[in-house]
């Protein structure tokens, strides 16, 4: 395993990146993040990612039957239901999402890792042409610049961003085995916005996971399984797009690619994980 310093400014490669999840950690297979809280220091974006990171977890508890918020059903699939409202951001028509999703046999904090561990994301973020991480802050802090494949006749977009992952089970006593990443929108002086042909894309989102532990009536030894393990999911997106791309052409965008982005990180995080021992931290 590299490491950590030497990923800075570096292109992740399909080809060359696909690395076997046990070399993280050959006896469990995943790396502990020890995550109880932000480890930046004095960086410049500690006061902005503690702000967005408590935001965003309050966003995501709130109840989405508030009317005054506008949450209409976006999707309703089984263990799948999405939300979404309009908003107009400097005359641009966006769509934030609030989806609830409930897969068994994984951990919250399992889920998270893979969601933001940069060497796994090829294997389920199809949307992603090229990515870079541009500066570790910290164990649970990168900056990523991704460069997505180009859809239809829009033009090509990018982002830059900072990513946090984090636990929350001292911030809610009631839910104690919660985990949280929040992706945001941030600047960057190697990739600044207009430095391309892409337009720039600007996003918040996050993906706030609790891990339920559930008894089985035929177990009698007491050892837990991943049959006993379920993963509860909230995921928030407020994206905007940039430049100008039809509405037509957004919703049944969103409507596509929201679930099987979930989908498919969730079927690739379970995968990886079957035969591991379960991991809550």
């Amino acid at each position: 395993m590299e490491e950590p310093r030497s990923i800075l400014k570096k292109e992740w490669k399909k080809s060359e990146e696909k690395l076997d999840i046990q070399n993280d950690n050959p006896k469990n297979g995943l790396v502990s993040y020890p995550l109880p809280s932000i480890q930046c220091g004095s960086h410049r974006l500690v006061t902005e990612i503690e702000l967005m990171v408590r935001q965003q977890a309050h966003k995501a508890r709130c109840n989405i039957d508030d009317k005054t918020l506008g949450w209409k059903v976006f999707l309703d699939d089984n263990d799948m239901k999405i939300y979404r409202c309009e908003e107009d951001i400097n005359g641009i028509l966006c769509y934030p999402i609030k989806a609830y999703y409930t897969v068994c046999g994984i951990t919250g904090f399992e889920l998270c890792h893979f969601f933001f561990t940069p060497k796994y994301r090829y294997d389920w973020d199809v949307l992603v042409d090229k990515m870079i991480v541009l500066e570790e802050i910290a164990d649970d802090t990168l900056v990523f610049m991704q460069k997505y494949k180009k859809i239809c006749f829009s033009s090509q977009r990018d982002s830059v961003f900072w990513s946090h992952m984090r636990s929350l089970k001292d911030e809610d006593e009631n839910n104690p085995d919660q985990w949280i990443v929040v992706n945001h929108s941030t600047e960057h002086p190697d990739y600044e916005a207009g430095s391309s042909k892409n337009v720039r894309v600007q996003l918040t989102v996050s993906l706030l996971c609790q891990t339920i532990v559930k008894k089985s009536e035929t177990d009698t030894d007491g050892v837990l399984t991943r049959d006993n393990v379920i993963c509860k999911l909230i995921y928030c997106a407020s994206i905007n797009p940039g430049g100008w791309t039809s509405p037509a052409l957004l919703k049944p965008f969103y409507k596509k690619e929201y679930p099987r982005f979930l989908k498919r990180l969730t079927t690739y995080a379970k995968s990886q994980t079957k035969n591991q021992s379960i991991r809550f931290d």
